[in-house]
């Protein structure tokens, strides 16, 4: 009669996941990506490929280390086999170019962590993606060397810098679809190659680590999106598919886009996050002054989720909905 029972609620649910295993998942999603990834640097040279495997170690490095740090100071529960601190530091190193100095994306690491996660409360508090906040930071603060790509050792436009500045003709004759799906083009080190991502995604579902819902509702608004308002005409399906193919797009729609924390729990509400995505980014990347908008469209919704949830929570069982 000494036991103490633990009474709650139900619906009871258990589960062998766990937020390790599941953070595990996904840096295995990305192990394809991240190789190509370093393939194709060192292609660039043995230097190139060198430190893009620095900037890979270095940022899981950093990150776990400023989560070990920043918790051990304030007197919290260490929290660093979860995962999570390692997960924020690979997106953050494969969205950094190549040959850019690993010290950069360090202190981008620093600002993902404690900025951004820690200082909100940990995993789990915080209101935008962490690796992507970091991401947008050195954007703003080292835009030359977050921006500048090369090709064959000089400077050179990425795919969809081409697309907005010189048109569809212009961009295929430097880069055909088939090169922008294998990754033999410029870009971050894990963006560039479609069949890779989509191999991590597909391992990502297969594990039921994300949902369809997030990532194939972005990726499509931003498709017809694109079909619609292109600038080389409408219903051009070439345009589209440089879209769809070139930038973070598919990386950040099944890596980013689909984070617990900062995207909607509710199916519908997932329906509704993927085609705000689609719309900011196709917006940003039409109309706006940058090729790219995946990483602001993504913070951007990240702010938008407690209102989505609130109009797309389903009404419980035995209430009538107002």
């Amino acid at each position: 009669m000494n036991k103490k029972l633990n009474v709650s609620a139900s619906p009871h649910v258990r589960s062998k996941d766990s937020t390790s295993s599941i953070m595990r998942d996904v840096v295995i999603a990305m192990v394809p990506a991240a190789v190509l990834g370093i393939f194709n640097a060192f292609k660039m040279g043995t230097s190139v490929g060198i430190n893009a495997i620095l900037i890979i170690a270095v940022c899981i490095a950093v990150s776990v280390l400023a989560e070990y740090v920043y918790e051990k100071g304030m007197k919290k529960p260490i929290t660093i086999g979860d995962y999570s601190a390692a997960v924020t530091g690979l997106i953050l190193a494969l969205n950094m170019p190549p040959y850019i100095a690993p010290w950069i994306p360090a202190i981008g690491c620093v600002f993902a962590i404690v900025i951004v996660k820690q200082l909100y409360g940990g995993l789990g508090q915080n209101f935008m993606n962490p690796a992507l906040a970091g991401r947008c930071f050195l954007l703003i603060s080292f835009a030359g060397p977050m921006t500048q790509f090369f090709a064959d050792g000089v400077s050179a436009a990425t795919p969809l810098a081409e697309l907005k500045a010189n048109g569809l003709a212009s961009m295929l004759g430097q880069y055909s679809l088939t090169d922008m799906a294998t990754g033999m083009i410029p870009g971050t080190i894990g963006e560039t190659s479609a069949i890779a991502l989509l191999v991590g995604a597909a391992y990502m579902l297969y594990k039921k680590v994300i949902s369809w819902r997030i990532p194939v509702t972005y990726i499509a608004t931003v498709a017809v999106f694109a079909l619609i308002f292109g600038a080389d005409g409408m219903f051009n399906f070439q345009y589209m598919l440089a879209h769809v193919l070139g930038g973070g797009l598919i990386f950040g729609a099944f890596f980013m886009a689909t984070d617990y924390v900062t995207s909607p729990i509710t199916p519908n509400g997932q329906i509704v996050f993927g085609i705000c995505l689609g719309l900011l980014t196709g917006i940003f990347r039409i109309f706006g002054g940058s090729a790219e908008g995946v990483s602001y469209a993504i913070i951007f919704c990240n702010l938008l989720v407690p209102l989505i949830e609130k109009f797309t929570m389903p009404v419980p069982f035995g209430k009538e909905k107002k």
